[in-house]
């Protein structure tokens, strides 16, 4: 492999601000200039806000919600119900 060329590989916290939930795992994002936080072992490690996680993502919940949007519903009944003789 040549030399120099590769990201720099750090150990990061990823967290979910709307759940209060983040993990710490290793990226090669760009770390210079963002906030720290002191993780559970007591090391200050950069951290990265993310909008969505598997603790917020309604899919993985179980809080999905099917919405209906310009009555597409009564669309498909007035379409397809048998109308009388």
């Amino acid at each position: 492999m040549k030399q120099g060329i590769h990201p720099e590989y750090k150990t990061v916290i990823f967290l979910d601000p709307s759940a209060n939930h983040g993990f710490l795992t290793r990226s090669a994002v760009d770390t210079k200039g963002r906030e720290t936080m002191k993780w559970t072992d007591g090391k200050e490690y950069p951290v990265i806000k993310v909008e969505v996680s598997s603790e917020s993502h309604s899919y993985y919940t179980g809080k999905t919600k099917i919405m209906d949007t310009a009555g597409r519903v009564e669309k498909f009944k007035r379409r397809y119900t048998k109308k009388p003789a």
